[in-house]
């Protein structure tokens, strides 16, 4: 059996409680399971580790190197306090083994720069994506439009810091990388930011209270593809996570990543500011893989 090792922030959250039974529940999850959990801490009102490692069958280890040192592979969760991420997975990334660490894999284009490069520097495997990479509706409009997008327009719920990873992964997969400028419009409770490229692609974002997650992507020759319900994107998520723990690769283009959390940070400067250009810092094409 392959050892999966949780390790968070704190352990009672939504993908820490969900997951396990997501994996169990995958054609490729037989061989897997989350076999040991560690949490920094316990807020009020959640349940204590030792709790959650009773309710879902896992081992309730003593400390995060435990868990780096037993489990075949290690997911770095807190998805809600992402900047705990460079902390929580330190150990994780020197390990040499697959590591996953979750949503969004850094609030700056610093950290993840940081993260990317302890992890070449062991030669640690890493993935770090939003589920939402994986809509199948997502994946098959891509497919049929070639890498020809000009124009995409994201919406959803939520806020900036956790949820606008969605929104910024589904627009950089359509556009692709090279975005070189941000603005932010509207007034709370909206937030809108136009990502400009400076030549024929631009991408809208747009997240409202409660709104559904959806995308338009507008192709040459003018062909516009709506996807207006993401449906199926866990099952698919997790059988990328899974392929990615078997065999070292992540589907995740690296370039990609930097490119999503470069334009996160960039749009938490501009939301500060409205109605003004933010430029990007360059995002070099990484050496290598992961």
């Amino acid at each position: 059996m392959k050892t999966i090792g949780f390790i968070d922030h704190y352990i009672d959250e939504w993908h820490a409680n969900n997951y396990p039974s997501f994996i169990g529940q995958s054609d490729l999850g037989g061989d897997y399971r989350v076999a040991m959990a560690w949490e920094e801490t316990t807020p009020e009102g959640k349940k204590p580790l030792s709790e959650w490692c009773r309710e879902y069958g896992a081992r309730q280890a003593r400390s995060l190197e435990e868990v780096v040192e037993t489990c075949d592979y290690l997911m770095v969760l807190s998805p809600n306090n992402p900047e705990r991420h460079e902390s929580l997975a330190d150990l994780p990334l020197r390990s040499g083994k697959p590591v996953y660490i979750d949503k969004p894999l850094a609030l700056s284009l610093a950290t993840a720069r940081r993260l990317l490069r302890k992890a070449q520097e062991h030669r640690t495997s890493l993935m770090s994506c939003s589920a939402l990479r994986y809509a199948p509706g997502l994946q098959a409009a891509l497919a049929a439009g070639s890498g020809s997008a000009q124009y995409a327009s994201t919406r959803g719920p939520g806020n900036w810091a956790n949820y606008a990873i969605h929104q910024v992964e589904m627009l950089v997969m359509a556009l692709g990388t090279g975005a070189a400028r941000v603005m932010a419009c509207a007034e709370d409770p909206v937030n809108l930011l136009v990502v400009d490229y400076l030549d024929r692609r631009c991408g809208l974002v747009q997240q409202s209270p409660s709104h559904p997650f959806q995308i338009s992507i507008g192709t040459i020759p003018n062909r516009t593809a709506a996807i207006s319900e993401m449906d199926g994107f866990f099952p698919c998520f997790i059988d990328a996570l899974l392929a990615f723990f078997d065999s070292g690769i992540s589907s995740v283009p690296v370039a990609e990543t930097l490119e999503i959390v470069a334009i996160l940070d960039a749009g938490s400067t501009a939301l500060t500011s409205r109605n003004q250009w933010h430029d990007l810092p360059l995002v070099p094409e990484p050496a290598g893989g992961l």
